[in-house]
């Protein structure tokens, strides 16, 4: 065991490490506002979606909140700006988003992860609660919906599991909805590695040795809430981006890894044998998608935390809201992966939109080789593990055309495809509980619309040429001339 390094080799590293080094950055960059005194029961809740649907809105931390101990505060809206998401992955602050796509999609493809670095201590072990110690509702925990069924500690949050078989740990973002002082909720959607590891514990009936980070670095957030290659440990993964592995202590109880940097973390067990009513909650759809259900039992038997602990808070709202203005950059880079490993060529571009939660309606480009290629690249964008859980709209369009820009993206389903001959609706395919178009009692599955919005193959060099530059060229424009935009002279 070695000790928790604040810095690298007495430097300050490029990546935030922790929640206190990111807020540090984001003042100086006068990007986050201290508010005091907001109540749990609705003021927190209406702020952060207030936030949410402010393109240009500030991260926040609440402080000094009425009926929970001094210091006890709440961090929100971390991630929904791009220059505040390019600071916590080790980017300049003022790149493009097709900069930050391509960023990921290297990541995604060429990093190779770190194995954490175990330390004997760290600012998690400041504070360790057990036995009839823990209490859970000491922490600030709003309730960010006023139709809630209760409120969730778990939104901005990373479960930590791990296979009971092949001992792979994973590192996922699922909800969790407070019980009682020691007992959460804890809801997976089907297909997601935890309810894998989830369901091979409860098939042996043994409890699964489990820990939620509730407060935790906006980098560990955002390594948790997007889909990395199969079977990686996402912390190790995360070590390999940054460059230095993350330092980790072992749970006392479960011996599974906690960044000894986190602020809040809670070790137990979700147990095979008990379920409670959970819900219902706002979720990313934007809906009360699913109602009050029964949902497995975590059991807290430990809670670390940090003197004066900030808890990160990201909960759902209508698209889009937070997470789905940083996940549209690492989603639409996987959806592009999958799809060049499909062996699906001359694949120019993809966009997952955040309007649709970025997993709705999703848009891939092609420079198109052959006849079918448009229907091959649709196909394939709603099979890959990236398009399917829950999917809805396939577009694919021509390389003029810049996916991220949902106008220009319309415009070619108006003006390029026929209803006749360009829509093909794919039936049976994976969705879920969430899914508010399928009607209660019979979710499972859904259908994909696949609308190809090229010119068509046979005669796309007679059809009318478009006006104006292509997303290369106006990306060039945008990088010289955007500060026009941005002048009050």
């Amino acid at each position: 065991m070695v000790p928790y390094r604040d810095s690298v080799n007495g430097e300050t590293p490029v990546v935030p490490r922790d929640t206190r080094q990111w807020l540090a950055r984001a003042a100086a960059m006068g990007e986050l506002r201290v508010l005091e005194g907001v109540d749990c029961e609705r003021g927190i809740g209406e702020i952060t979606e207030m936030l949410h649907h402010d393109d240009d809105a500030p991260a926040v931390l609440f402080d000094n909140i009425p009926g929970y101990p001094a210091g006890y505060r709440m961090l929100v809206n971390t991630l929904s700006r791009r220059n505040r998401l390019a600071m916590t992955i080790g980017l300049d602050e003022n790149i493009s988003a097709a900069g930050i796509v391509d960023a990921w999609e290297q990541w995604l493809t060429d990093v190779k992860p770190l194995p954490v670095n175990l330390v004997g201590e760290g600012p998690i072990t400041e504070n360790i609660d057990t036995g009839d110690d823990v209490d859970l509702l000491k922490f600030p925990t709003p309730l960010w919906h006023q139709e809630d069924g209760g409120r969730y500690i778990g939104t901005a949050v990373a479960v930590v599991t791990r296979d009971p078989d092949t001992g792979v740990v994973n590192y996922g973002t699922y909800r969790a909805m407070i019980h009682d002082r020691n007992h959460t909720g804890l809801y997976i959607s089907p297909g997601k590695h935890g309810r894998a590891h989830q369901e091979a514990w409860m098939s042996r009936g043994e409890p699964m040795p489990c820990v939620m980070l509730v407060g935790l670095s906006p980098l560990h957030f955002l390594g948790a809430a997007l889909e990395i290659p199969e079977g990686v440990n996402e912390l190790e993964w995360l070590g390999g981006v940054t460059g230095e592995p993350v330092d980790c202590i072992e749970g006392k109880l479960t011996g599974l890894p906690i960044p000894a940097g986190a602020e809040i973390a809670l070790e137990g067990y979700v147990l095979p044998d008990e379920k409670r009513l959970e819900g219902p909650f706002g979720e990313w759809t934007g809906y009360y998608a699913s109602k009050e259900q029964e949902q497995p039992v975590f059991r807290v038997d430990a809670v670390y935390h940090r003197n004066d602990p900030v808890m990160l808070g990201c909960p759902p709202q209508k698209p889009p809201y937070e997470g789905q203005k940083f996940q549209q950059y690492g989603r639409s880079a996987n959806l592009r992966r999958e799809l060049r490993a499909a062996g699906v060529p001359d694949v120019v571009a993809a966009w997952t939109h955040s309007v649709g939660g970025c997993r709705l309606f999703n848009v891939v480009s092609i420079k198109q080789r052959y006849a079918g290629h448009a229907t091959q690249a649709g196909l394939a964008a709603v099979s890959c593990r990236q398009g399917t859980y829950l999917g809805r709209i396939v577009v694919v369009v021509d390389e003029d055309i810049d996916v991220t820009d949902l106008h220009e993206v319309i415009w070619a389903v108006c003006t390029r495809h026929d209803p006749e001959r360009d829509v093909q609706i794919i039936k049976r395919t994976t969705s879920g509980n969430l899914d508010p178009a399928i009607e209660p009692g019979k979710k499972g599955y859904n259908s994909r619309l696949v609308i190809d919005a090229t010119r068509p193959f046979e005669w796309r060099d007679k059809f009318p040429d478009p006006i104006g530059p292509n997303p290369d060229e106006k990306l060039k424009v945008r990088e010289n001339w955007d500060w026009i935009l941005r002048s009050n002279a």
